[in-house]
């Protein structure tokens, strides 16, 4: 793809962000989602190889229908309130609006879409696609969260983290990986959004920082499954054993900065007297507990029979990681706030 064609579409991912951030207004908010929605299909297609082409189709069909529901319940809300204002969105239109901003997060049951969409994309789209695509229907889920119903959130945050966790078990492909890992992840987002928005939100921050850096990772390794980050440890042994704790941390172990939002949530959740709700999620979060550590043995702990015997391969790279070690830094040791938020 050339610069210009890159810079226009990266841009309009911007702005479509932006406006919907910065809207008051259903229907700017609906545009806003479109254009991001829309500059993202000719970064998935890049590669004419028809993998990419058929997730560009399966993303495109999804948040068509997803976007489509939405703009119907802000219709039938406009008509019930005479108004399109985001703050005050009628009680009967409220589920299908929050089923379909969840639908365009990928939230189970509505998540079948997006690990067939990021296994069929590269990797620096793929970390577009789980991090920034995220940021704007989880805003406007931020937004309506006083009037949301507790039932259905509970409901879908219990199945994302199951789901998130169950269908990582049985997968070799890294993509694959991350995408249940971001429903598992989104699952515990969702799950205190009625409760404390606020924890939410930086349970969110956390979320894209742990994913860019692991992202930002293999896209330095140059792996895209199990077999080749296996390999990896003669190429970087740096980034390698980053990347093991990287993937520590999105698994919520101690003392790395996946384990805040956790504790944190966990304790909201117990000062709410929902014991019962906070040890369902602890108990459906061990099974991602299981494939990350699984990855990190064979990252760590396992050396392919092709592997160099050398302690140096014959060509090292010498490009500089600048962004990737700030990222992987932030998402290894940021628990030391955790006094700060809780005391805020």
């Amino acid at each position: 793809m050339n610069p210009p064609a890159m810079i226009i579409f990266i841009t309009s991912l911007a702005m479509g962000t932006i406006i919907t951030l910065s809207s008051y207004h259903w229907l700017l908010a609906w545009i806003g989602l479109e254009i991001n929605t829309l500059a993202l299909l000719p970064l998935m297609t890049k590669t004419p190889h028809p993998r990419a082409i058929e997730a560009a189709t399966k993303y495109f069909l999804t948040q068509a229908a997803a976007s489509a529901l939405m703009l119907f319940s802000c219709l039938i809300n406009a008509l019930q309130t005479g108004e399109w204002d985001i703050n005050s969105p009628a009680n009967l239109m409220i589920n299908p609006l929050s089923i379909a901003l969840m639908m365009k997060l990928g939230l189970a049951p509505l998540h079948f879409w997006l690990p067939e969409v990021l296994q069929g994309i590269s990797l620096s789209t793929g970390l577009i696609l789980s991090t920034w695509q995220k940021i704007p229907p989880m805003i406007l889920l931020f937004q309506v969260s006083c009037n949301i119903n507790l039932d259905l959130v509970v409901i879908l945050s219990l199945a994302s983290i199951l789901i998130g966790g169950w269908g990582g078990i049985g997968q070799t492909q890294l993509r694959k990986i991350m995408a249940f890992s971001s429903i598992g992840h989104l699952g515990w987002i969702i799950l205190i959004l009625k409760f404390n928005p606020q924890l939410s939100l930086f349970s969110f921050t956390l979320y894209i920082i742990m994913t860019t850096a692991m992202f930002l990772s293999l896209i330095a390794l140059s792996s895209t499954k199990m077999s080749q980050v296996s390999t990896s440890w003669t190429k970087n042994p740096a980034l390698t054993t980053t990347t093991m704790l990287i993937l520590l941390s999105l698994a919520g172990l101690p003392p790395l900065t996946g384990f805040l939002p956790k504790m944190l949530i966990i304790l909201e959740l117990v000062k709410q007297n929902m014991v019962i709700l906070a040890t369902l999620a602890m108990l459906a979060s061990l099974l991602a507990l299981f494939f990350y550590l699984r990855l990190t043995y064979i990252i760590t702990l396992t050396l392919s029979p092709n592997t160099h015997s050398s302690l140096i391969t014959w060509r090292t790279s010498t490009k500089p990681y600048l962004m990737s070690a700030i990222v992987n830094t932030m998402a290894l040791i940021l628990l030391p706030l955790a006094p700060t938020i809780t005391f805020m």
